[in-house]
């Protein structure tokens, strides 16, 4: 699996991409949240121009035995072998880098691509942390996320930029589910890296 930065072409691919990773939600009786309309190419543009956009495409190792490597511009316009696996967008907030959302493809789920484009984040940055808001009880989410490194946030550690998106969370309907915050603290120095769990990454939107 190779791991780059989106590009501008590729904008409606992770809406449909999105629209795929959402739908295991409807089965946790979360409809709400599988039907959610993903953001609008334009709107995905801002992680590409203010902040960081990436995606993880399959290499020839990821696809089915016998399935030929297409180049860049032959990818096919719908998500899955030989597209987008997954992706994951992050902006600055208060001095962190928050990641806004991470998605992978159902055709590639339990692969470690969440984790790896997370781990790709934390290595490339020089933030001094990562954070995050995701559902507190969805075992793919705020679980998932400990196993990563993630810790929850009490309410009073919470920073002006992550309380105004919890605001327009729960403006936007979110809060019918409990939601938190979640924080991971980069460590530059090897030595104080923590360990993490490899477990294999679950299906769908991960934030």
């Amino acid at each position: 699996m190779r791991i780059r930065a989106a590009m501008r072409d590729e904008l409606p691919l992770l809406c449909e991409l999105e629209r795929a990773a959402g739908a295991p939600f409807a089965a946790i009786g979360m409809p709400e949240i599988a039907d959610d309309e993903p953001p609008a190419p334009h709107e995905l543009a801002h992680y590409l121009d203010a902040g960081v956009a990436l995606v993880a495409v399959p290499d020839a190792t990821d696809l089915p035995h016998g399935t030929d490597l297409p180049d860049a511009a032959d990818l096919p316009q719908q998500p899955g072998p030989g597209s987008i696996a997954g992706y994951l967008l992050a902006e600055p907030v208060d001095g962190a880098l928050h990641i806004e959302q991470v998605s992978v493809h159902p055709d590639h789920a339990r692969r470690g691509i969440g984790r790896a484009l997370i781990e790709h984040l934390a290595a490339g940055t020089d933030a001094p942390a990562l954070t995050l808001t995701t559902f507190a009880d969805v075992p793919w989410n705020a679980p998932y996320y400990a196993r990563c490194g993630f810790r929850p946030l009490a309410d009073h550690e919470l920073t002006p930029g992550l309380r105004e998106i919890r605001r327009k969370e729960a403006e936007h309907g979110l809060d019918r589910w409990p939601r938190l915050c979640m924080r991971r603290d980069l460590a530059r120095d090897p030595r104080q890296a923590p360990q993490r769990d490899l477990t294999p990454d679950a299906p769908g939107a991960l934030s």
